[in-house]
């Protein structure tokens, strides 16, 4: 029987390393599926763009895998028994139970609210494409494209990078709304100081009004209530405060942070299960610095590399390539014609020196695009001779299920 390999969710790092090891293991050894709830890829680094109104590439799975030999399940992912090896999922037919020999866990992450009232029933969010989508209509009936000031109010809470872009995003493509950005502390804190006041300009250009040092303690339909005491009118609140991850994994018995992170060695596996491989946002990984990487793009490639290189190793028997595990820095879009690439050191600290403007901008765009093709081309460069497996895989313990 062959070596079943499923990785669970296809957004940059599923769906690199699905096409990836398809690339390199011998289909006469391995059997690789793919489990996503949507039938497209859906580019997250996208998504402020797509809300605020502007089209972005749409690649559909099935498309992107034609040719490969991976099989495709369009399925929630209910549940993970470790100790069963098999993953619940729940589909339009009613779902079923995918066993497997390795597991690849790319959930990724959503919104988090943080326990703050309001922001499920009243805010939106980014996160996905439906919601994505969801804000965009409502920015539609705002009246967005009137001149500046004779639109609605947008509240944008939150001032890390995806607040940064979303507002920015939203007040460049809609110069009829009133947008406003929310931060905790001091705007862009993180940078060095000259690509904090390029962003200071950036928004003043754009019209955002900045709020700092300002908590939010409720969202209600039409205003967001603040721990100062006082409340700031709103027609759409988008909450970008944070994110969290699926609580698939700690429900399944697997060693998680606090925050539901699956906990992992160097290459990427999990501590309490050696079977299963958490890659992207899901995963707990220590960087080369000795501090834990960021959710990014940046970290789903890297941890989504050494991943690969863990299990093609494991499974042919060969030695176990280790990848640079580091965060180079923040990459940030202030609509389309301006950015900052901020460089970070050793210690995750902001160096002195950035780059801002037109060339950021680019420089983020070409990050985007190489990332949809990476994504989207998994047979390019295939070698003639794929990568057989050492042994033949033990099935003893192998369950039969749907």
């Amino acid at each position: 029987m062959k070596h079943r390999i499923v990785i669970l969710g296809a957004g940059y790092a599923g769906a690199f390393v699905a096409g990836n090891l398809a690339r390199r293991l011998s289909p006469a050894d391995t059997e690789i599926t793919v489990v996503n709830a949507e039938p497209d890829f859906v580019q997250r680094l996208q998504l402020h763009r797509l809300a605020a109104g502007q089209e972005i590439e749409v690649r559909k799975l099935a498309d992107v895998f034609a040719g490969t030999g991976i099989r495709l399940r369009l399925a929630r992912v209910t549940a993970v028994d470790p100790a069963r090896q098999v993953v619940a999922v729940a589909d339009a037919d009613g779902g079923g139970e995918l066993g497997y020999d390795t597991l690849f866990y790319a959930l990724g992450s959503h919104v988090a609210d943080h326990g703050v009232p309001g922001v499920a029933e009243h805010a939106f969010n980014v996160t996905g494409r439906p919601s994505a989508l969801r804000l965009r209509e409502r920015l539609d009936s705002l009246g967005g494209t009137a001149r500046r000031g004779e639109g609605g109010n947008v509240l944008v809470v939150g001032d890390g990078l995806t607040g940064i872009e979303t507002a920015t995003e939203i007040a460049e493509s809609r110069p009829g709304l009133s947008v406003a950005l929310v931060a905790r502390g001091e705007l862009g804190a993180r940078l060095s100081a000259g690509a904090r006041s390029h962003l200071r300009q950036a928004c003043h250009r754009l019209g955002i009004t900045v709020l700092e040092h300002t908590s939010v303690e409720a969202v209600e339909a039409t205003r967001v209530l603040c721990a100062d005491g006082s409340a700031l009118a709103s027609d759409a609140t988008v909450w970008t405060a944070g994110f969290t991850v699926n609580p698939i994994a700690a429900a399944g018995g697997l060693e998680v942070t606090e925050n539901g992170q699956i906990v992992v060695d160097r290459t990427m596996r999990s501590v309490s299960h050696p079977d299963i491989y958490a890659i992207g946002d899901s995963v707990h990984a220590i960087g080369d610095n000795g501090r834990p990487l960021p959710m990014s793009c940046g970290s789903a490639g890297y941890t989504g590399r050494q991943a690969m290189e863990a299990i093609v190793g494991r499974l042919t028997g060969r030695k176990i390539a280790h990848i640079k595990l580091v965060y180079p820095g923040n990459h940030i879009s202030l609509g389309r014609r301006d950015g900052i690439l901020q460089m970070v050191d050793g210690e995750a600290q902001a160096k002195p020196k950035y780059v801002g403007g037109r060339k950021a901008a680019r420089v983020k765009a070409g990050i985007v695009k190489m990332s949809l093709w990476a994504v989207s081309y998994p047979t390019f460069g295939v070698p003639k001779r794929k990568r057989r497996l050492a042994a033949a895989p033990d099935t003893s313990a192998q369950k039969a299920v749907a």
